[in-house]
């Protein structure tokens, strides 16, 4: 109750400093842009000491450009990651975006198509480049129209098995932590339980963001046994089928 109240009194402060330099910006105009009441849109929260930021969209899409430079495959193949990721990568290799919902992009270098996760449209040990990212945790949770499925993040992780070639890459990137549903958002997963799911895959790089929003690069496993929600950023080989 406390809590609420400071944030009640600290937004009223807020608003009445946002009318008062609205007041002295309107005095300083050089009249080239209308300042109309209609037109207002108070942004009063962004005046901080540091720029925020969401550390888990942040850091795995740095982490797993910085793979795929390394891996340096002529195609990269992803499913249902970031669109920000996506776009990026496709400035310096071809890239190709699948989704439940396939996504309105028009860029070079980029094909966006659809594609169900459960049901990937190519054939056994065939992409030396795939990512995931962010996306096995939401695979049968209803969140995005798909069918319940208390089981669809496993089938998922079985098709991505499939498709990558011998000696092919996955980056593949998950919330980690006390294992738990937190329905119908995502579920969060303890990190040996993904290594258990890759079983025949070599992992190549571990690296996490902590609780606390820092990115631990190079790591290990038991590092990171201690989450409540972090996210892992798992790097895998296929060694063999």
């Amino acid at each position: 109750m406390l809590k609420q109240l400071k944030n009640i009194i600290k937004k009223q402060l807020l608003k009445r400093d946002f009318k008062n330099e609205l007041k002295k910006f309107r005095q300083l105009s050089d009249d080239r842009f209308s300042i109309k009441n209609e037109d207002l849109r108070p942004c009063l929260f962004d005046k901080t000491k540091f720029t925020a930021f969401d550390s888990h969209y942040v850091y795995h899409p740095a982490w797993a450009m910085r793979v795929i430079k390394q891996i340096n495959p002529e195609k990269h193949i992803d499913i249902s990651s970031s669109l920000y990721f996506c776009a990026n990568l496709s400035a310096f290799i071809p890239t190709e975006f699948y989704d439940y919902r396939p996504a309105k992009l028009n860029l070079s270098n980029l094909n966006s198509m659809e594609g169900n996760l459960l049901a990937l449209p190519f054939e056994d040990n065939s992409l030396l480049s795939i990512s995931c990212m962010h996306t096995i945790e939401h695979i049968g949770l209803g969140r995005y129209g798909d069918i319940l499925d208390a089981t669809g993040d496993l089938k998922a992780i079985e098709e991505l098995k499939r498709v990558c070639a011998i000696n092919g890459n996955i980056l593949f990137v998950t919330p980690i932590g006390k294992p738990r549903i937190e329905y119908n958002a995502h579920r969060i997963y303890a990190p040996n339980m993904i290594i258990d799911y890759f079983k025949g895959f070599k992992l190549l790089d571990f690296s996490f963001v902590d609780d606390n929003g820092n990115f631990i690069s190079h790591s290990n496993i038991n590092e990171a046994q201690n989450l409540n929600y972090g996210c892992g950023c798992f790097w895998f080989n296929k060694t063999d089928e």
